[in-house]
Parts: structure tokens; sequence; C-alpha cells
């Protein structure tokens, strides 16, 4: 009998974080700290160079090795730096004086040479801290752009470079740079604009057709068949209103969130919980977990939302007997985390990234149940990104997924 071949195992995850911070900040490569390298490097290269230059010629002027330009026939000579002998032929007297002076030599040649190489170690530290200063004033306008650049990240998109200087490539690309703002800014405008229209022209409607239609089926003298068409045209109605609100905040979780409160992430979890306990119990379904404190900057609403839709998801998505979700919070390594975990099916690594993508699910293109919109997930992450965190997904043994949204305190 043939055997089935195992699907392909999915390929490992890197384990470095780009989020993470390196160990030594002060040793990230910027450009300041690569100028000063490369002047203060080329600087020294230069010195070493000039000062082999100078030794070379010192040595050649001073002729090391040449004989004495003079001959001691007869006489007395003394010296208090050369060890002359007092009895010796005038050949022995003139070697000794020839050692004495040639070894003078090769101690000025020394001297030269220590004292050139101290010079030279000072003038590099100068030009080290001269290069960093310099680099540091060149750069100035790159810091200035980056603080700007930070602002906006923060939905500031009111804030300006308007960099002041000679119409250099910086001020170019700070020009540039107030361009792209003003456009950015304009196109948000209009988004919210949108967004505020989409609200009242979306609503309006789907509010109205779900008057008439509870109307009408408050009717008890209406038809069975009548009754079951209001019935089916309702729970549209209302999946419609559901499309409606999940699309318009998820375009509204898109930007930053600018007026931020307390929250804590527990009781967030809890309330969360409590919306959720009636359906849980319906299909059985146990929730458990500790919720410790972990408190955040951040908007109530939208934050519950989050947790609304991992437990709403955890629990619709669960095994049809003796299933769990666990939802845990807490605060690890300086950030505040909430994971929900539960049973379920078993889900292949490779799709992990589709869930987050809207009108997405496992195995499928689009939304093809009554389970939601398929929008939850994406809710949930782009609601992480406006308070500045992220959402992480893998398979969990056995089946279900572990969702983990970690989020700044």
């Amino acid at each position: 009998m043939a055997t089935t071949p195992a699907p392909p195992q999915a390929p490992p995850k890197p384990t470095w974080d780009p989020r993470s911070a390196a160990p030594f900040p002060w040793l990230r490569p910027t450009i300041r700290i690569r100028l000063t390298l490369l002047y203060g490097g080329m600087f020294l290269i230069a010195g070493i160079l000039l000062l082999s230059i100078i030794y070379l010629l010192a040595a050649q002027a001073l002729n090391v090795g040449s004989e004495l330009p003079f001959k001691i026939v007869e006489g007395k000579v003394t010296s208090d730096v050369c060890n002359l002998p007092d009895q010796a032929s005038p050949s022995t007297f003139n070697s000794a004086m020839n050692d004495c002076v040639n070894e003078q030599r090769q101690h000025a040649l020394d001297s030269l040479l220590s004292r050139s190489l101290l010079a030279l170690l000072g003038l590099a530290v100068i030009a080290f801290a001269f290069g960093y200063a310099m680099a540091g004033r060149v750069l100035s306008p790159l810091g200035r752009i980056t603080r700007t650049a930070r602002a906006v990240a923060g939905s500031d998109l009111s804030r300006r470079i308007e960099l002041d200087g000679p119409d250099d490539e910086l001020k170019e690309l700070a020009d540039t740079f107030d361009d792209m703002l003003e456009r950015l800014q304009r196109a948000f405008t209009a988004q919210q604009r949108f967004v505020g229209n989409a609200s009242h022209e979306l609503r309006t409607p789907l509010a109205i057709n779900r008057t008439l239609l509870e109307v009408h089926l408050s009717d008890p003298n209406a038809p069975v068949e009548l009754q079951q068409l209001g019935k089916t045209l309702l729970a549209t109605n209302e999946r419609s209103e559901q499309l409606v609100e999940g699309l318009l905040l998820l375009a509204r979780s898109d930007n930053q969130i600018i007026e931020r409160k307390p929250v804590d992430i527990a009781e967030v979890a809890s309330q969360a919980i409590d919306q959720v306990h009636a359906e849980a119990e319906a299909k059985g379904v146990v929730i458990r977990g500790e919720r410790r404190p972990a408190v955040v900057q951040g908007n109530g609403v939208l934050l519950e939302r989050i947790a609304l839709n991992l437990v709403q998801n955890a629990v619709r998505y669960n095994v049809a007997e003796n299933g769990w979700v666990e939802v845990t919070t807490g605060v690890e390594h300086g950030q505040a985390v909430l994971v929900v975990s539960n049973t379920g099916p078993v889900v292949p690594a490779y799709e992990i990234d589709n869930i987050f993508e809207p009108f997405r699910r496992l195995r499928t293109e689009r939304t093809g149940s009554d389970k939601g919109v398929g929008l939850g997930l994406s809710i949930v992450r782009s609601v992480a990104r406006a308070h500045g965190g992220y959402i992480s997904a893998r398979p969990r043994e056995g089946g279900g997924l572990v969702m983990r949204v970690t989020l700044p305190v």
C-alpha cells in the first residue's frame, strides 16, 4: 500500500529580533563614528608615512656608520661621554672614537623617533577629537531631520524641518522631506474626512434597514415565510454592520494614538472575557489563565478590541469537545504582554502570516463562514502598531494557536 508523503517542514524562523536593542548602543556604526574613523585614520596613516620619511632623511643626513672626518695622531683626548682608553695606539684610539660617535648618532635617532611617535600620538588624539566635532557639526542637519521624522512617526504631521543654511545636499534632502510631509498631511486629512463621511453614509441605511426588518418581524400576523425571510435579511444586515464597523475601525487604528491614558491590560482582558463568557459556555470552552497587572499608555477602547478579538477567535476556532482558552497578562522585560492560547485545529506554520491579512482565513482566500467578517486579526495588528507594539503568532503543539501581543509600558 502506497504511503502518502509527509508534508514539507516549514523553514525555521530567524531567532534574531530586529526590534531588540543592541547591547552596546555606543558601538553602533553611525555615520559620525565612521567619518571620525575615516578622517582620523587617514591622518594617522599620513603621519606614519611622514614620520618614516623624516626618520630616513635624518638617518641619511647623519650618515650613520661613517668614519670620523679626522684622525688622532698623537696627544691626549678625554671625554665624559665616550669610554676612551688612556694608553692605546692611534689606530685603536681612532676606532674607539668612531664607535662612540656612531653610538651617539644612533641615540639621537632613537630619541628623535620616540619623541616623534609621542607627538604623532598626541596629534592623532587631537585629530580624532577634531574630526568627531566636525563630523557632528556637518551631520547636525541629519539629526534635525531624524528628530522631525520621529515626531512625525508619532502622528504629528504638522512638524516641518525648515532647515536653514547653504543650498547643499542636506538642505535639498530636508526640503524634499518637508514636501513629502505636506503631501502626507493632506492625504491623512482626506482619509480622516472620508472615514467620517463613510461612517455616517454607511451606518445610516443599515440602521434604517434593521429598524424596518425588526418592525416587520414584530408583526404577529406576518406569514411564516415572510418572518423567515426577515430573519435571514436581519442576519445579513447585522453582518454588513459588523463589516462596516470593522473597516472603519481598521482605517482609524492604522494611525498612531495621540491621546493616551493609563490602561491596565489585565482589566481589559477581564472585560473581554466577560463579554465572550456566554459564547464560550455554549461551545463548552473553558477560559482560564492568570492575569497580572500591566499598565500601558493608550486608548482603552482600542486595547479592549485587541483582547476581545483574540478571545473571540480563540473561542470560535476551537475543538468540539474539551476545548480551552488561556488568557495571561503581565510585564516581561519592561513591556506589557497579552498572551491568548487555545486548543483547536492544527495550523501549518506557513499559513501564520495569512491570518493577519484582511478577509483571509486558514486555507481559504475569502471569508466564507458565519464566524466573523475576516477583519479581527487585521484590526488587532493595526491597533498594536498604533500603540507602538506588535503581535506575533505561532502554532501550538497539538493544535491551536498562541497569540502574543507586546506593548510598550
